[in-house]
């Protein structure tokens, strides 16, 4: 229909217009169309955003919930200690929990910014082969961080708090000579480290901070006895602010199978 002949329908009364004026899509009947079933009023209120105010919820954080005592423990002690060692096997969640909790503090603005790292160690394949400037040969020990964070938030989001700065993934041989404040702290991987580089990265914490450091003493890709993890273990047990949460097999949250494979191998 022209616009012309709209016109000319209502200047000649063919066309009633005071069933728009209430603001509310006229209601079908049976009369009015082929269909003879009966068909709700339209929501005049209604709003694609959602909601009265129009204000739809797009968090994409999950709660996250303990699935073993020892996981719970460790929950309860990134909540009331500056500095945690979470030791276990793999599969019980150290690396997941750690970062959950710094995207956590970051969005409630407990913290300004998260530090991630990891120790760039060959577990028996080279690196030098691969393409690309350092960083793009770094890029597949750091790619566990990205997943963890990419679980908890957006990619969208990962890569404009990237951009921004609060979000920092980085080997640990680039956190020498740092102090880092207002900010969670993520060691993953500790069990590559040595002991002269766990006392570095130790030493890093700064004010209003709190560090986590992962790992299994039992799978070092380091030659044996380099690892300090254990002996930095060993003597935090018995300090009363610095939490050790040593996680066990019954704490494995993959695969069944994982568990059945760690008691043999």
């Amino acid at each position: 229909m022209t616009k012309r002949a709209l016109k000319r329908m209502v200047r000649e009364g063919a066309l009633d217009t005071a069933q728009f004026d209430d603001g509310k899509v006229r209601r079908l009947h049976a009369n009015d169309h082929h269909s003879h079933r009966d068909r709700p009023e339209a929501r005049s209120d209604w709003s694609p955003m959602g909601g009265p105010e129009g204000h739809r919820e797009q968090s994409y954080v999950k709660t996250i919930k303990a699935k073993s005592p020892g996981q719970q423990a460790l929950m309860d002690a990134i909540d009331s200690r500056n500095l945690i060692l979470a030791l276990g096997p793999a599969g019980t969640g150290k690396t997941y929990l750690a970062i959950s909790k710094a995207v956590e503090a970051l969005e409630a603005g407990k913290v300004g910014r998260i530090v991630l790292s990891r120790p760039a160690i060959e577990a028996g394949e080279s690196i030098g082969f691969l393409p690309g400037d350092m960083e793009d040969k770094l890029a597949p020990y750091l790619r566990p961080l990205y997943d963890a964070l990419t679980d908890r938030m957006s990619m969208k989001r990962v890569r404009a708090l990237i951009a921004e700065g609060a979000i920092e993934i980085a080997p640990v041989g680039y956190m020498r000579g740092r102090t880092l404040n207002n900010a969670f702290v993520v060691i993953d991987e500790a069990q590559n480290c040595t002991y002269v580089q766990l006392k570095m990265l130790l030493t890093r914490l700064g004010w209003n901070s709190t560090m986590v450091v992962t790992g299994d003493p039992a799978q070092s890709d380091l030659l044996p006895g380099i690892s300090g993890l254990a002996d930095v273990a060993d003597k935090f047990e018995g300090l009363d602010n610095i939490a050790t949460v040593r996680l066990a097999d019954r704490d494995i949250v993959r695969h069944p199978l994982v568990a059945e494979m760690l008691g043999v191998l």
